[in-house]
């Protein structure tokens, strides 16, 4: 087999799968909702089941339910005959997980789950199967055929079926109101955990190397306050509220078209009403306005527009926000 070869039995799988999940979305329908809606209104879990590659599907939609403020556990369908059932309780939510929907552990555990009075959700590709008709509420994973040459080993179905998953719990976490914050909480380790934990406060310079000037100043000032600090010279009133800014960009501007610039008042050349950053916000949504108007800096405020601090884009680089 050549190598073009081989790359266009990828490209196949890839875009057999796309249409899969293209045809999914087109099917999506009233169920989705309903299913959604029954998980945000539960008291109990999510409690995800599947045998085989679906078991393993369903392992990272509860472990996804868990990361985004749903608590989801797995549960296996022989396992649950031998005394694991004793972990679902009748307000739980129970995700099944069959591509034929006929599954004879998955079909048991249902009968089981009925018996507990437990509101059930199957994801199967046969809507006329025994799970799609006695479950509470179906999901359509149905698909042409897998990405398997021999339309065997699942691939497409798996592929459709860890969507669904990651929509329910996408949807789930936005009806919730979940937030980053949310989020930040359950995620404290590694990188993630720095770029979600870390607010501007954290980061900010403040007290003495705030280069702050008030609207008397003239750019004899300015000019030492931009050598010393950064570039940025935030310009305040006098109940410490932010007027303006000026740069090293605007001071070079300046110098370009005036031949004495020292004497002239900051007011005649600061930028008005600039972007800036309350000292709660995540660094992460800092960086992002930072980028979106091509800034390196901005001044942080609290308490009604009050100068507290400066971040720079540095600093947050140097805490991982980046």
């Amino acid at each position: 087999m050549t190598p073009e070869e081989i790359l266009d039995r990828g490209r196949r799988v890839i875009h057999m799968e796309g249409e899969a999940l293209a045809e999914t979305e087109r099917r999506l329908g009233e169920n989705f909702s309903r299913a959604v809606d029954a998980l945000a209104k539960s008291k109990g879990r999510a409690i995800v089941a599947g045998v085989g590659k679906s078991g393993l599907v369903g392992r990272k939609i509860a472990a996804t339910f868990t990361s985004t403020g749903t608590p989801a556990t797995f549960l296996h369908p022989a396992e649950s005959l031998h005394g694991d059932l004793g972990i679902v309780g009748s307000s739980d939510v129970a995700i099944l997980i069959s591509k034929s929907g006929e599954s004879d552990d998955m079909v048991s555990l249902l009968d089981h789950l009925k018996r507990l009075g437990v509101c059930t959700i199957a994801i199967t590709g046969d809507e006329k199967s025994t799970l799609a008709r006695h479950t509470d509420i179906h999901l359509d994973g149905w698909v042409r055929e897998e990405a398997c040459v021999h339309d065997l080993a699942p691939t497409t179905s798996t592929t459709v079926a860890l969507a669904l998953g990651d929509a329910l719990a996408v949807a789930l976490l936005e009806e919730k109101g979940f937030k980053a914050d949310d989020f930040a909480r359950l995620h404290p380790g590694g990188a993630l955990g720095r770029r979600l934990l870390t607010k501007v406060r954290d980061v900010m310079v403040t007290g003495t190397l705030i280069p702050a000037l008030p609207a008397s100043a003239t750019m004899r000032e300015t000019v030492v306050q931009l050598a010393e600090k950064r570039g940025i010279a935030v310009i305040t009133g006098e109940q410490g509220e932010v007027l303006g800014v000026i740069t090293s960009g605007d001071l070079t501007r300046l110098m370009e078209r005036e031949e004495n610039v020292l004497p002239i008042n900051v007011t005649e050349v600061m930028t008005s009403n600039p972007k800036v950053a309350e000292a709660d916000e995540l660094g992460s949504a800092i960086v992002y306005r930072m980028e979106q108007h091509g800034i390196i800096s901005m001044p942080v405020v609290e308490g009604g527009g009050r100068l507290v601090g400066v971040v720079h884009l540095h600093d947050l680089m140097r805490a991982g926000v980046v």
